[in-house]
């Protein structure tokens, strides 16, 4: 089958490699349609340290079953539409057992640490797939994944009726947190550097955009940042009330430090918390996106075929769109 394959950091290419066959539990899906995340162009330039090569990323994805595995259990069939969590959690270290396999001491994801979703075939747990109504498409399912992280953010800051919050980061994920956080009723503003992405904001209901932080002279209940810089976080930081909610929900690097004031956090009673991937939200996540809860429209901007993997990751880098979701089948029929 065909593949996009990182042979080592900065080494791209699309080729042939065995077809996947599937082991006890597993199925064999064909994929609809796979995603392109930040965490794959850190993959792709040898930042994401769980990684081995070579590799076939891919983690944000959807597909037809066209094979069981021995064990399977019976409800699955050759035709079931999936949406999958790329989740690979060991079940037995403490976190895992304590509720928290986001957390997890032996943690694996499908196209992080073993062969993803850019592909034309991935073999997955059948433990990890999840039922598509036919009303939703190939695009709609991949984009299941990054709103699972986004229902884990949530409720990891928590949202009342009536609050004032900060997003800062307008791209896909900082979209979906803002719908989510609409649909818990709070009043949102969202900074960008990113006009167009602003712009979409405001379609989608936000009550404030802004270029700066600073520039929205206002104090918020709570934060979250969604681009991992640094000086954004700080900011966000910033922009908190006595008594505010800091979520820090994008990547940084492992090497990245901030500076805030411990007084502050001690005298303002402010709550700084993090988000790590998918916990118990893929199904809260596929209900939403099925029921239309989530706009999708205005979020599946681009979508290449599997032979453009490295152009994919090149637009995916230039942020001239939001979702570049890559098609292995060429045509999204479904």
């Amino acid at each position: 089958m065909r593949a996009a394959i990182i042979d080592q950091p900065g080494s791209i290419r699309v080729g042939e490699v065995p077809d996947p066959k599937p082991g006890d539990g597993q199925l064999v899906i064909k994929v609809g349609a796979c995603g392109i995340c930040g965490t794959d162009l850190h993959i792709a330039d040898g930042h994401f340290p769980p990684t081995p090569y070579p590799i076939v990323p891919g983690h944000e994805f959807a597909g037809e079953v066209v094979e069981l595995g021995a064990d399977v259990p019976g409800g699955w069939k050759i035709g079931d539409r999936v949406a999958v969590d790329p989740s690979l959690f060991c079940g037995y270290c403490t976190p895992c057992r304590s509720g928290h396999g986001n957390l997890c001491a032996n943690w694996n994801a499908t196209g992080d640490t073993v062969d993803g979703a850019f592909a034309e075939y991935v073999a997955i747990p059948a433990s990890t797939a999840y039922r598509m109504p036919d009303s939703m498409t190939w695009q709609q399912g991949a984009l299941v994944e990054p709103v699972s992280c986004a229902v884990h953010g949530v409720r990891q800051i928590g949202v009342e009726a009536g609050e004032r919050f900060l997003v800062v980061g307008a791209g896909t994920m900082g979209l979906l947190m803002q719908q989510l956080l609409q649909r818990g009723g709070a009043q949102v503003s969202m900074v960008d550097r990113n006009a167009a992405r602003l712009e979409r904001a405001t379609k989608l209901g936000a009550v404030a955009v802004s270029t700066d932080v600073a520039e929205l002279d206002q104090r918020f209940d709570a934060a979250v940042d969604c681009t991992g810089a640094a000086p954004a976080i700080e900011a966000a930081f910033d922009s908190l009330r006595r008594g505010g909610r800091l979520l820090v929900f994008g990547v940084a690097p492992a090497e990245a430090r901030i500076s805030l004031s411990p007084f502050r956090i001690y005298n303002d009673e402010i709550k700084i918390v993090g988000s790590m991937a998918v916990l118990h939200s893929y199904g809260a996540a596929l209900d939403l996106v099925a029921s239309g809860a989530i706009d999708t429209d205005e979020l599946l901007t681009d979508t290449l075929p599997l032979e453009e993997f490295p152009a994919a990751l090149d637009l995916m880098r230039s942020g001239a769109g939001l979702k570049v979701q890559v098609l292995p089948g060429g045509v999204d029929e479904k």
